[in-house]
């Protein structure tokens, strides 16, 4: 997955506006204590943060 891909799921699952929002302040111990941000910028596999992502927050099968 590339990265302009997990942002358009996260602005289509969240809104743009939260989407930004919960990726720099929700942390998440599936990513290791961290936010979407940290772990991304940590260097953690796009589509590993996604799944993260999807588990937490019941995301859509249809953006999985």
């Amino acid at each position: 997955m590339k990265l302009r891909e997990f942002w358009r799921r996260m602005y289509e699952h969240f809104g743009e506006a939260y989407a930004e929002s919960f990726a720099s302040d929700h942390v998440m111990s599936e990513l290791g204590g961290r936010t979407v941000q940290q772990a991304l910028a940590a260097g953690w596999d796009v589509k590993a943060v996604w799944r993260a992502v999807c588990e937490t927050q019941n995301v859509s099968a249809l953006l999985r």
